[in-house]
């Protein structure tokens, strides 16, 4: 997805779920060349009682640093009490991960972990009547100096009670300039990948909504806005449990929209069918977490598939015609540049339609001066490695590199009508052309021979 602006969904869905009576609106800084300025201005006009901040994520999502997202929200911070005196609830995904760290970082009035819907509108009524907060699951806020962090409510919500996001509320450039919107099928992750924050943030029971009232939204989504040319599903995993992608790509196939659609897809629980009804629903794409083409590093890492899984997978989007797109994280934990270096000959021989290379940045570095010193000697080599060799396969993203992520690329496509995911057109403008379906590995060429260089 990325450099796009993407949609608020969170703050959206925040916003649907609250009492009719409070009026709402969203500040989205996407845009603003000043963001910091059209803050201001927006605070100043609409004179809020409370202001909730969304924190999508900790560190920039390209996996190129840390620092600089927190110190943006700092920043942020400073700009809203210059205007306004009114509390600062801060919340969202980015958040969600290391809540305590950011209350005492950031020293917003409260905080909000997880799940917000339920909680944040609690929050108004309790502020509104001068009430106790002690018995609001998740929530984080101070006494004088002393931070006090509730416990998590017992459970999770239901989906299907939750009213969907109102998109009355979205900053219309998103459907002038993007032209994606997102839909979540479903939260919680069973899978147990040792570094994600999904089961933090989600909790690991998937909670399913209605394939019905999935594609009501989406059909919602066409009717209302014109601008509407793609959309992400935005669940951990789209394909698992498979009987419920299943169910979902046959609602869209008997009832519509008619409009392009890519997801994240994982190697476990994909057949054969799964592919053919994606496929026939308008699939246009798979964004999958693969992080590593050693079975050692797969295993240190309970990603739960091996590099054999991976191999399954592409073999039959290929034969259903969804192009594929691997994310790898190089530099993890434990691992070795000759793991790295491993990775790299395993994408060169699977040849996917997409390849997007990240040097690892743990969440945690962004707090921790210590642990980012400590891990940056490998980062460095691996980024020493990819930049030697960032010319040898064009369509590859290497986004620390700024190698095809560059914002001038992107307008520049988005210009000439392109439309979803830009990885989906890097292949074609490399002058490389679609790869043919289950087409044979390609051997390593000598300049694709990495083994053979020196590290």
């Amino acid at each position: 997805m990325l450099p796009d602006a993407v949609i608020p969904l969170g703050l959206l869905t925040l916003a649907s779920n609250l009492p009719e009576r409070h009026e709402r609106t969203i500040i989205d800084l996407c845009f603003e060349d000043d963001p910091h300025a059209a803050l201001t201005s927006a605070l100043e006009d609409f004179a809020p009682d409370v202001i909730a901040v969304g924190m999508r994520n900790i560190q920039s999502a390209d996996y190129s640093g840390t620092s600089d997202t927190i110190a943006y929200y700092a920043d942020l911070f400073d700009a809203i009490r210059g205007v306004t005196d009114r509390p600062i609830v801060l919340g969202g995904s980015g958040f969600s991960v290391m809540p305590a760290a950011l209350m005492q970082h950031l020293r917003p009035d409260f905080g909000i972990a997880g799940e917000g819907e339920v909680a944040f509108a609690t929050l108004l009524e309790r502020l509104e009547a001068g009430g106790a907060c002690d018995d609001i699951g998740s929530l984080h806020s101070w006494l004088g100096d002393l931070l006090v962090s509730n416990p998590a409510a017992p459970g999770f919500l239901d989906m299907d009670a939750l009213a969907p996001a109102d998109r009355s509320l979205v900053d219309p450039r998103h459907y002038e300039r993007v032209g994606i919107d997102a839909v979540q099928t479903k939260r919680g992750c069973p899978l147990r990948c040792e570094y994600c924050t999904y089961p933090t943030i989600e909790g690991r029971v998937g909670r399913l909504r209605s394939p019905v009232a999935i594609v009501d939204e989406l059909l919602s989504i066409a009717d209302t806005h014109a601008g509407v040319n793609h959309f992400f599903v935005v669940d951990s995993v789209f394909n698992l449990p498979r009987t419920h992608a299943k169910e979902v790509c046959r609602e869209m196939i008997a009832r519509g929209p008619d409009l392009p659609w890519t997801c994240y897809a994982n190697p476990l629980g994909y057949d054969a069918e799964l592919a053919g009804l994606m496929a026939e629903a308008g699939c246009a794409g798979m964004e999958v977490g693969s992080d590593s083409g050693s079975d050692r590093i797969l295993d240190r890492l309970q990603k739960g598939f091996s590099t054999e899984h991976i191999r399954s997978l592409h073999a039959l989007a290929s034969e259903a015609g969804i192009p594929d797109c691997h994310t790898f994280l190089l530099g993890t934990p434990g691992e070795t540049m000759d793991d790295v270096l491993r990775t790299l000959e395993f994408i060169v021989d699977l040849d996917p339609f997409g390849a997007i290379l990240m040097a690892w940045v743990d969440d945690y570095e962004a707090l921790d001066p210590g642990l980012a010193v400590e891990r940056q000697k490998l980062r460095d080599s691996v980024l020493s490695l990819l930049e030697e060799h960032k010319k040898d396969f064009p369509w590859w993203s290497i986004p620390s590199l700024g190698v095809n992520y560059d914002p001038g690329l992107f307008e520049l496509l988005r210009s000439q009508g392109l439309t979803g995911p830009l990885w989906q057109h890097l292949r074609m403008i490399s002058g490389e052309g679609p790869p043919r379906r289950r087409r044979r590995a390609r051997a390593a060429e000598p300049d694709g021979d990495y083994r053979a260089r020196p590290n």
